[in-house]
């Protein structure tokens, strides 16, 4: 499979540099050339080295990894945040391929994506660092699948906000409250209704920085369990094999009569 993947990048890489060569003439020679250079430090970079799981890991303290995204969430947002905070240690203990991954191109993770109030971003970036650091299910370890089932699961059964940072922005004591959802529309809703605060509020934007904070710290004991040889799965949520069809936990809060119903398969 690896080789395969090599064989597929080298490839690639070969065709884009004759087109170069070949339309741009040989007075475009050097500067052809030049570009295919950083064209294969980019394959090397993005593709061929990267896709060979799990990747090099130490374990890093929760507390320490939850400050750090409290703080970033004040720059990038939740999602991003999450993936700096854990990813930006990895970059400083481990180095590749940590130190060529784009976290901030994840803040659109930001209000459910782009404000679009589906998944929250945090347990989004959680998920993303599970995958990346242990690799997709596909890859033969499921643990980073699983991890991304517990998270998902965790956050909507909390009370969020978790953690408490050391140097909170807003000292007033901030009120929890439970989603019963992932989904970004409803977890804050329901923060906000609690709270009596509006969406710009300083005490809504700390506890989203929070609950940031909070996922961060989750998904750290659970990769510090992995490495350590002690993960075992814990979500019980299962929706195609309860419902027949992709679900989150709680949709009947939100939807009535117009919640899809698919076919159930015959059961064994």
């Amino acid at each position: 499979m690896e080789s395969h993947k090599k064989q597929e990048c080298a490839a690639e890489i070969d065709q884009s540099r004759r087109k170069l060569l070949v339309g741009g003439g040989v007075l475009a020679a050097g500067a052809a050339l030049a570009h295919f250079g950083g064209m294969v430090n980019s394959a090397h970079a993005l593709g061929c080295a990267t896709e060979k799981w799990p990747w090099p890991y130490v374990k890093l303290d929760p507390a320490a990894t939850a400050e750090i995204a409290y703080n970033e969430w004040y720059r990038v947002f939740c999602g991003a945040a999450v993936i700096n905070s854990v990813f930006g240690q990895l970059r400083e203990k481990v180095g590749a391929p940590y130190d060529t991954f784009p976290a901030d191109a994840f803040v659109f993770l930001e209000g459910g994506q782009v404000g679009w109030g589906t998944i929250c971003g945090s347990p989004a970036g959680a998920n993303i660092v599970a995958n990346c650091i242990i690799g997709p299910r596909i890859a033969g370890d499921a643990a980073g699948h699983h991890i991304a089932e517990e998270i998902m699961q965790w956050y909507s059964e909390a009370s969020m906000p978790v953690f408490t940072p050391k140097s909170p922005r807003i000292s007033d004591e901030l009120i929890k409250t439970t989603a019963d959802s992932p989904l970004c529309h409803v977890s804050v809703g329901k923060w906000m209704k609690a709270a009596n605060k509006p969406i710009g509020s300083a005490e809504r934007k700390d506890r989203c920085a929070r609950v940031a904070a909070s996922t961060a710290y989750r998904l750290v004991e659970l990769l510090n369990d992995w490495k350590d040889g002690k993960y075992k799965p814990k979500a019980t949520h299962a929706a195609v094999r309860d419902f027949g069809i992709t679900a989150q936990m709680n949709c009947m809060e939100c939807h009535s009569g117009n919640v899809p119903t698919p076919p159930m398969a015959a059961k064994k």
